[in-house]
């Protein structure tokens, strides 16, 4: 076991991220290598994309999800992600029985559900479902029709819940979006889920977010048990020693940079994968920094990257008279690296608003 520091393993993280530069590989190609991105809402995606992919604009992504090669689906963690539409039938199976237990144990529909055939449910939406895309307004009244008596929000998070489904378009195109409406996946995609063994997932994680050990592994799909697993691939992979004398794994080979390479100014999407992937975020935040980027009612803020560690935050704002970023700092910064994130924050507009003409980046005190 050699030791690496924690530099070293925000370096090494950032590079597998394509935030050290921006990648010109294909769109699906970045998706893929990243095992998704996060989607609990329509945009953050695009801007996880913006931010890794040389000249990257809206439409390259909204295309791949029109012409279902990538899907909005429920997997790690049981949050929405924007996968390939391989990778979705391959691991999203893996995560099912984190899915099922929710729809048994999560306490705000548990006691509704209790005495419902939850199989008889599955068949049920899968019908439904199959016979077009519904949303949950749509939905809810031909479920209680099913199963009288039973709450119909609670019938909606089971079907949800036990059933692979896709969000359709125009559910997450950029600038369209509306309120999600699910079809099977193995109907939308015209094959069906198939497992991955776990080892490969592991590897594609370690791909993508190593050098890391099994509970940062869990922490980001949400499985248990993944000790185990890195003990079966021990033979194959690099282990090192954290700082703090944790055991991480790494892929052979792959890409680890000398800690002090340098790391541009990158500004990271909502609920961006790279803050939340690991157990341990101390490798890019500290953990003040951490606690005011994730707020209390559940949104990750776009974090404000600079030498490859959390100094901030940005949030845009639009109106009729045009657009602004509002970029709170939590760490202070040169006057040569405010200007580059002041650089970066209007690339940013430019992107997220090219209509508009008046685009202000400033600085405000954070609340």
């Amino acid at each position: 076991m050699r030791p690496i520091s924690q530099r070293a393993l925000g370096r090494a993280t950032l590079a597998r991220q394509h935030l050290l530069a921006r990648s010109t590989d294909g769109v699906l190609d970045v998706v893929e290598h990243l095992c998704g991105l996060q989607a609990q809402a329509p945009d953050p995606p695009y801007y996880a994309l913006w931010a890794r992919v040389r000249g990257f604009r809206p439409e390259r992504l909204a295309d791949l999800i029109e012409h279902r090669e990538v899907v909005r689906i429920v997997s790690m963690r049981g949050t929405v992600h924007a996968m390939s539409a391989r990778d979705a039938l391959a691991f999203r199976p893996l995560v099912q029985p984190l899915l099922d237990l929710d729809v048994r144990t999560n306490p705000q529909y548990r006691d509704h559900l209790a005495e419902v055939d939850l199989a008889a449910l599955a068949a049920a939406g899968r019908e439904l479902l199959a016979e077009r895309p519904r949303t949950a307004a749509q939905l809810r009244p031909l479920l209680t029709e099913r199963f009288p008596g039973v709450d119909a929000r609670s019938l909606t998070h089971g079907v949800r819940g036990l059933l692979a489904l896709v969000q359709v378009p125009p559910r997450g195109i950029w600038g369209r979006s509306g309120a999600p409406a699910w079809a099977p996946l193995d109907q939308w995609v015209g094959q069906a889920p198939a497992a991955a063994p776990v080892e490969e997932l592991v590897r594609r994680y370690l791909a993508a977010y190593g050098p890391a050990g099994p509970k940062d592994a869990q922490a980001w799909s949400g499985l248990g048990r993944l000790t185990e697993v890195f003990d079966r691939l021990r033979p194959e992979l690099e282990v090192f020693t954290t700082e703090s004398g944790t055991e991480v794994f790494d892929l052979p080979g792959a890409p680890r940079p000398d800690q002090d390479t340098p790391a541009p100014v990158r500004i990271l999407a909502p609920f961006d994968s790279a803050i939340l992937a690991h157990a341990d975020r101390t490798r890019i935040l500290d953990d003040d920094v951490r606690r005011q980027l994730f707020t209390v009612n559940g949104i990750v803020e776009s974090a404000v990257l600079v030498d490859g560690r959390g100094v901030g935050f940005v949030r845009i704002e639009t109106d009729r008279a045009g657009a602004r970023l509002d970029v709170r700092l939590l760490r202070p910064v040169t006057a040569r690296r405010r200007t580059s994130i002041e650089a970066e924050g209007r690339r940013l507009l430019r992107f997220a608003r090219p209509d508009v003409t008046d685009a202000q980046v400033r600085f405000v005190e954070p609340t």
